[in-house]
């Protein structure tokens, strides 16, 4: 691995907090998509933390996540010993969690703060990214990492970059809300825009000022809930009241949109979010046919398609641009292309209060 830094070490700050109801039937709440091998035989959140294992520039991660995944966590990260695993009483969105993990480290402490369910397969550019940033995070700048867009899509935010502040980091000019697909085919066409994924790098200190200057009743909450906080071993465990009192919001509207020194770094790093399985679909490696395939199936006169069992046979004839995934408890089919409608039937399974929403498969 090619040194990212000369002597200073980052923390890395895991958000494990979603419930991935996008990739039912295999992502489910007590088993959601982060601690699952979707890609490789490596869990998202395994590569994730493996993103970060070089001693010499990283530090031990601190993960922040909630009860129900606590064990699970503990147990895929065994090798990566976490300094601190925090459990959130309940979710209050990535501003608070991301408070939790800075009253943890010393002030000066850089976070490099990451969800755990991204793919990024050029790690080398990523880490290059990183050393590009620091010596503005040195400074006080918030930092977050541009996405370059490859396609006009309509399900991401984006960052309109302005002015350079130092080599390959730019002023951030605005966060963009999800557009119209005019208007991302206008950001694409515009070239100054980049996809925002949600990383983050920046010291503890100059996000504690800048949530205390824009969200003060926040930092107050959490700082309680931390103060009152029970420990055992590497969990962390925030003292409920005073935590479900901090305001839910994110990052992006609670300092990032509003703070003064905020910069973004552009970067091609093969990144997904991998929030659909036409996703899954296209990071895949297909068959002659198009075909992307994991478990027991048998494919006949079948282009195109994602096909994917964790348990029964899925055998398919003359079928094309199909998404066909089973468990031991659920089929779900879908064609290609439209794997948003997953929302609707994650919806519908939950009017009927249906087991599968939550019991692992």
């Amino acid at each position: 691995m090619e040194p990212v830094i000369s002597t200073t070490i980052i923390t890395p700050v895991i958000l494990s907090g979603g419930s991935g109801t996008r990739l039912w039937p295999l992502s489910r709440s007590h088993r959601p998509k982060q601690l699952l091998p979707l890609t490789c035989e490596r869990t998202m959140l395994q590569m994730t933390s493996d993103r970060c294992r070089d001693a010499a520039h990283f530090a031990a991660p601190i993960i922040v996540t909630n009860a129900l995944h606590a064990t699970e966590i503990a147990q895929q990260l065994a090798e990566e010993a976490p300094r601190a695993i925090i459990l959130e009483p309940a979710g209050r969105n990535t501003a608070p969690a991301i408070a939790l993990a800075a009253l943890e480290v010393a002030p000066e402490t850089p976070l490099l703060v990451m969800p755990s369910d991204h793919v990024i397969e050029d790690v080398p550019a990523f880490h290059a990214a990183i050393a590009a940033a620091l010596p503005l995070v040195e400074q006080g700048w918030l930092i977050t990492f541009g996405i370059t867009p490859d396609k006009p899509e309509t399900g991401y935010g984006y960052i309109r970059r302005g002015e350079a502040v130092a080599p390959g980091v730019q002023k951030v000019d605005a966060f963009v809300e999800k557009p119209s697909i005019e208007r991302a085919s206008d950001y694409l066409a515009d070239g100054n825009y980049s996809w925002n994924g949600g990383i983050f790098l920046f010291r503890a200190d100059a996000y504690l000022v800048a949530l205390e200057q824009f969200e003060p009743e926040m930092v107050a909450a959490v700082r309680a809930s931390l103060s009152d906080a029970a420990r055992e071993g590497r969990m962390v465990i925030p003292a409920a009241d005073a935590f479900l009192s901090a305001k839910s919001e994110s990052i992006d509207y609670a300092v990032m949109e509003k703070a003064d020194r905020v910069a973004v770094v552009p970067v091609e790093m093969g990144w997904s979010d991998v929030g659909s399985w036409d996703a899954l679909h296209a990071l895949g490696t297909s068959d002659g046919s198009g075909n992307v395939i994991k478990g027991d199936v048998l494919a006949i006169d079948t282009e195109g398609c994602l096909l994917r069992s964790e348990g029964p046979v899925i055998t398919t004839a003359g079928v094309r641009d199909l998404i066909v995934v089973a468990t031991r408890d659920a089929v779900m089919i879908l064609p290609r292309g439209s794997s948003q409608e997953v929302k609707k039937i994650v919806e519908g399974l939950k009017a009927t209060g249906h087991a599968t929403l939550d019991i692992p498969f």
